[in-house]
Parts: structure tokens; C-alpha cells; sequence
């Protein structure tokens, strides 16, 4: 008697999964840059190129979530997501700027659990059921 094997095809990760996995590591490195911010002189620039790196990942989740929505028939709710962390990203860098610590850090910490919750949905989202 002959059995039907199957195959699963190699794990790939899609440009979407991969910009909000920089998104996430970039929001972490913040995090720490901001304790340099308070111990050394050189915190304060490497926080302030961080900001802008963080704005450039947000806007790449943000292409990432129309590019995989539109030619590819994905969900549109990662269009939602993605446009709610550029506003939350604008909201960092006005309260950064502005000094308003005791705002601009609980930001910060849901930025940083809210991309960390969006990865992981993400890339649980593709597991195969077990039978």
C-alpha cells in the first residue's frame, strides 16, 4: 500500500514580518540608548540617531503593510497598525524633543510591547496546526 507523504515548504519570512522584526529591534536599542542618556555624554546623540531610525522603520512597516496588502491580498488591518505606530513614533519625537520624560517613557515601553505583540502575532500566524 502506498502512503502520501507531505512536504512542507522551508519557513520563509515575508518583507512585512521583517521590517516590523527591525521595527521591534530598533525600539529595544532605544530603550537602551536612553540609559546612556542618563550615564554617559555620547547617550544623547546615539538616542537622537535612534529616534530617526526608528521613525525610517516605522515607515518601512508602513510600505511593508500597503506592499503586502495590495499586490498580495493580505489583510488590510496591517495598514491600521502599522499607520497607529507612525503616530505613535510622531508622538515620541514631539514629547523627545518637547522634554516631557514622564510621558515620552511609558510611551515608549507600549511601543515596545505592542511591536513586540505585533511580531509575535505575526510569526505564529503561518504555524501549521498540529494533528
Amino acid at each position: 500500500m502506498a502512503t502520501a507523504h507531505t512536504t512542507t515548504a522551508p519557513r520563509t519570512f515575508t518583507f512585512l514580518q521583517v521590517s516590523v522584526a527591525l521595527q521591534t529591534l530598533c525600539i529595544f536599542f532605544q530603550a537602551a540608548s536612553a540609559g546612556l542618556v542618563l550615564s554617559t555624554r555620547h547617550g544623547e546623540m546615539l538616542h537622537s540617531v535612534g529616534a530617526r531610525v526608528i521613525y525610517a522603520a516605522t515607515m518601512l512597516y508602513v510600505l511593508a503593510a500597503v506592499l503586502a496588502w495590495r499586490p498580495g491580498g493580505g489583510s488590510p488591518r496591517h495598514i491600521l497598525h502599522s499607520a497607529g505606530f507612525l503616530v505613535l513614533a510622531s508622538a515620541q519625537v514631539v514629547l523627545g524633543i518637547a522634554h516631557v520624560a514622564w510621558l515620552h517613557v511609558p510611551l515608549g515601553v507600549l511601543m515596545f510591547g505592542l511591536s513586540v505583540l505585533a511580531l509575535g502575532q505575526m510569526l505564529t500566524a503561518r504555524l501549521p496546526k498540529r494533528s
